[in-house]
């Protein structure tokens, strides 16, 4: 296997595509519709969870706390402030033992200098791997000098160093080192397809979910693949903010959206084929609204469950749905410097610093 293949493998794996399980959220949200138990937002759920806003947020997106969408929130990854929680949920969270310190380590992010402590290793090792693909951030932000400062789940990286040692000491595999100087980092791209991931777990609608799978790409690639002005109107409008928070400054906002769009040549066609299929779907489970239409808004007016889950079967219908999440399993993988075989041609690429 290639170095390519290997990384593509971590990115995927980290990014959430594993096998889940749905049969426990699917019976709780059958409860949920016939017995209306009590909900409360995300503020008031935050706050008996003990867990910052943050860590409220990230905990959702990776599927520790199942939520509730209310009627209204129209678009994929709706805003915090659209979500509630059950008071079961609630109960089970707190219920679970090591409650709340469990569920903050869960959560927990740590930048390059905590993480390389974690691991250990040297903060130089650890920023390779990085660049390298191996550790996959969940987060990012601008520094006051509007640098991207990446962050990492502390968890995920303790769970790499048990199960790759042999990357952690020596000379750095000749594969990796020729990436590297040729100027590779795979940080935004790992990044935007964990989020991308994320989100197409946690969106059933096919006209949603197209608009994820388009939302990293630039819109001359958009325009080529979606012709029709009303379709592309129709994804602009359920487009996702994969971005946290919006920068006040120009050059910060340069700066973010720059890591918000695909910009190598494989990432670029993963994306495009993945529209092209769920473009596809999206149009045999409705059209796209035109003036004067008076088609559902995408998710219809029921609440939804917006944990992280399988995705559905292509052109699923739209409407209430619950899914569950499994976290992804960390044995039974054969070690990553094994399958560094195929030395992989690079261009030159953009460094973004951390």
């Amino acid at each position: 296997m290639s170095v390519s293949d290997a990384q593509s493998q971590v990115r995927h794996h980290d990014a959430g595509e594993t096998n889940t399980t749905a049969m426990a959220a699917t019976a709780e949200a059958a409860e949920t519709a016939g017995k209306g138990p009590r909900a409360v937002g995300a503020d008031r759920a935050a706050r008996e969870l003990e867990l910052r806003r943050g860590e409220f947020e990230l905990a959702a997106q990776l599927g520790h706390i199942r939520t509730l969408t209310t009627a209204g929130a129209t678009t994929a990854g709706a805003t915090l402030g659209r979500r509630q929680v059950t008071r079961q949920e609630i109960d089970r969270l707190r219920a679970a033992e090591g409650f709340p310190d469990t569920l903050r380590e869960r959560v927990r992010t740590v930048g390059t200098a905590e993480g390389a402590a974690l691991m250990p290793v040297s903060p130089g090792r650890f920023t390779q791997l990085a660049r390298s693909g191996f550790l996959v951030p969940v987060r990012f932000y601008l520094n006051r000098y509007r640098a991207v400062v990446w962050l990492y789940l502390a968890d995920e990286l303790r769970s790499f160093a048990a199960r790759e040692p042999a990357l952690l000491t020596g000379r750095f595999p000749r594969p990796l080192r020729a990436g590297l100087e040729a100027g590779d980092d795979w940080r935004p791209r790992n990044w935007r397809g964990r989020r991308v991931g994320q989100l197409l777990h946690e969106s059933a609608d096919p006209w949603e979910r197209a608009a994820i799978a388009g939302c990293v790409l630039d819109p001359v690639q958009l325009a080529e693949l979606v012709a029709d002005p009303y379709e592309r109107a129709y994804l602009e409008r359920l487009r996702p903010d994969l971005g946290h928070g919006r920068p006040e400054s120009e050059a910060a906002r340069t700066a973010v959206q720059r890591l918000l769009v695909a910009d190598h040549p494989d990432e670029i066609q993963w994306h495009r084929s993945s529209l092209d299929t769920l473009l596809t779907a999206a149009r045999r489970a409705r059209p796209a609204p035109r003036p004067g239409s008076s088609l559902p808004h995408a998710g219809g007016s029921a609440s939804r469950y917006d944990g992280p889950g399988p995705a559905p079967a292509p052109g699923a219908e739209s409407g209430p749905t619950a899914v569950a999440h499994e976290p992804p399993r960390e044995d039974g993988h054969r070690g990553l410097l094994t399958r560094l075989r195929v030395r992989r041609e690079r261009g030159p690429r953009a460094k973004v610093r951390s």
